[in-house]
């Protein structure tokens, strides 16, 4: 039995099963009409586990979130994905009412806080989330709405190692943003826009081993360091030219173009539910004085300044989770006084950035004879973006109001096509039949001479997205001076910028 599939409730912290038994068919889960208690502060019970405003080190955390899951069994589950290089473990709190199994049909989302471990704000804004989920469960609708229908798991702190050599107060520098092997997590995914070098690290091989477990339909990373919610892609299809041409980086650093994704309507708008749930993000104030000022308070991350190796491209490009990177501090390691205006700030946007998982369409893929199909891939005709069925042939799309068709299909199937539209109020539910394709594989092939074209062809590998060819490469820079320059300026970026 492996480290998701145990749990034991007296220790107050499990592990949580991935894939729960089956249950009652989700069809749809509309908003419910009053949020307006979504602010409101609720009265702690008594025997709550006391959670001040300060700023929690790895065993005071490790304390508290025990407690809540004792205090709360039904409504938490606590387990840890891995650890850290220094051994300090990796923990995820689910808050559902569901919290030891996937409830079929209803999405699972995330947050995962403190990737750099100077920044940390996000840290303990999800320690505040956290508890006021628990505590709001039976006074405020739309808090159970959204535990009845979601599961949510809380990283606090993705980088704890980073976090314990950093300094309260310190707004700008680098101290303690790395791991212990001095390795930006944030840098230190797989890439699809350039071949990532970086040797993966602990914390990121846990994550990504996380995410493959769990299909996870809409997620947060919070940062510091500015005050902006960043969309994909933060590479850009002209990292590949670049890769072996020196002074092409340099350009192509600080040419800030936006990169744009399949879905960038809906990441658009997730960027902006959150910025406009915020106290002042939309507003788009600049943090400094000279610094970017950002449209209504969002950005396409490349626009901003291009990365390699972050982890909200990898969330949509090798899974299908929607993540934006939300920098929610001006200074990235705020003094505690601060942290009440931080949560009163953040808190809405939090909690209705998740419920937007509950946008656009979801549903079943099954075979003839009512079985999930497992493995099937989704497609909305015109988004070169592919999704995949979970075990229980479940699939989620997030989607602004609309007219879409659906291409579906599944090796050894034949393909569907389906229309359908999608309303703003609940999300649209969609049930797709796939047939077998060896009772009609004879209707499927066309004699072209002696060659056969087989219709139900299914490409089972190769990418999520394929972007439009790149302008031919440009010769090569000469090494030395330039190389110097590169490697300086974007040391510059990326300590800079979170």
């Amino acid at each position: 039995m492996d480290r998701y599939e145990s749990f034991n409730i007296r220790k107050a912290f499990v592990f949580v099963a991935i894939l729960g038994a089956y249950g009652q068919l989700a069809t749809g889960a509309s908003y419910p009409e009053d949020v307006s208690t979504v602010t409101g502060e609720v009265e702690p019970r008594e025997n709550d586990p006391v959670l001040e405003f300060k700023y929690h080190d790895h065993d005071e955390m490790t304390r508290y979130l025990r407690a809540v899951s004792a205090r709360y069994p039904a409504l938490t589950a606590l387990y840890s994905i891995g650890k850290s290089v220094q051994g300090r473990d990796l923990w995820v709190m689910v808050v559902s009412a569901s919290p030891y199994e996937h409830m079929i049909g209803k999405p699972d989302v995330k947050y995962v806080a403190n990737i750099h471990g100077n920044e940390a704000v996000g840290r303990e804004l999800l320690l505040h989330l956290i508890r006021y989920l628990v505590t709001s469960y039976d006074t405020d609708s739309y808090i159970k709405w959204l535990l009845d229908n979601t599961r949510i798991h809380l990283m606090p702190s993705m980088n704890p190692d980073g976090f314990l050599i950093s300094r309260e107060g310190q707004c700008d520098t680098i101290h303690g943003r790395h791991n212990a092997r001095r390795y930006d997590l944030n840098r230190n995914f797989p890439d699809f826009f350039k071949a990532n070098t970086k040797q993966p690290q602990p914390e990121t091989d846990a994550v990504k081993e996380w995410i493959s477990k769990i299909q996870f339909v809409l997620s947060g990373s919070l940062h510091g360091g500015a005050l902006v919610a960043s969309y994909p892609f933060d590479n850009t299809p002209s990292a590949r030219i670049c890769q072996s041409s020196v002074l092409c980086s340099v350009f192509q650093s600080y040419a800030h173009t936006p990169s744009i994704a399949p879905d960038d309507d809906v990441f658009r708008h997730l960027a902006l539910v959150y910025s406009n749930n915020h106290a002042k993000m939309s507003r788009g104030v600049s943090c400094k004085s000279g610094s970017q000022r950002f449209d209504n308070g969002i950005t396409n991350g490349a626009a901003w300044y291009p990365l390699t190796g972050g982890m909200q491209d990898y969330n949509y490009l090798w899974h299908g989770c929607m993540e934006i990177t939300l920098e929610i501090s001006c200074c990235k390691y705020p003094p505690a006084h601060e942290l009440p205006k931080y949560w009163q700030d953040n808190k809405q946007s939090l909690i209705k950035y998740l419920a937007e998982a509950h946008r656009g369409a979801h549903g079943f893929v099954m075979d003839e004879n009512g079985n999930p199909v497992e493995r099937a891939s989704v497609r909305v005709k015109g988004r070169d973006v592919t999704y995949h069925t979970t075990k229980y042939g479940e699939f989620w799309r997030i989607l602004l109001p609309g007219t879409y068709r659906l291409e579906v299909s599944g090796e050894g199937y034949l393909p569907q096509e389906v229309e359908f539209f999608v309303i703003d109020s609940h999300p649209t539910l969609l049930n797709v039949t796939l047939h077998s394709a060896k009772a009609s594989r004879k209707h499927l092939c066309i004699r072209m001479g002696s060659r056969a074209i087989n219709l139900n062809r299914i490409d089972a590998g190769g990418p999520y997205y394929r972007p439009l060819p790149p302008p031919p490469r440009p010769p090569p820079a000469p090494a030395g001076i330039f190389s110097t320059i590169t490697n300086s300026i974007n040391s510059f970026v990326s300590n800079i910028f979170g």
